[in-house]
């Protein structure tokens, strides 16, 4: 298992992980969210397991009035295939301890409950 950042190269397996999350979203809007997002830094990450990317998450470092210095992690999705197999948290462990290296106070993360958007400091 491999837990590490992804590249722009990578985007086609990002995006087939993705849409389990967001169904309407096209690859085409993808890619071109996904560059908008670069001027804040967003990066994605990823669990690969014998190469096959089967969790990641989306996230950048911010500041706010509320928050401080946070990492927000806009994604998470794990393949429905590996869920309920602990890799979601694994992938919160590795986002707490990268938003520990970039000096953040805490991690804030944004999901989808029951068809609402949530919002878990």
């Amino acid at each position: 298992m491999q837990i590490r950042e992804m590249t722009l190269k990578e985007l086609y397996p990002v995006y087939d992980l993705v849409k389990q999350l967001y169904t309407e979203l096209s690859y085409d809007e993808f890619e071109d969210l996904i560059y908008d997002m670069r001027h804040m830094e967003y990066k994605m990450f990823g669990i690969l397991e014998r190469g096959e990317l089967v969790c990641c998450g989306g996230a950048a470092v911010q500041t706010s009035l509320c928050h401080k210095r946070h990492l927000y992690v806009f994604d998470l999705v794990t393949d429905e295939k590996y869920r309920e197999k602990g890799y979601a948290k694994m992938m919160l462990e590795y986002l707490q301890d990268y938003a520990k290296t970039a000096a953040c106070e805490k991690l804030v993360l944004s999901f989808k409950w029951q068809g609402k958007n949530v919002i878990q400091v």
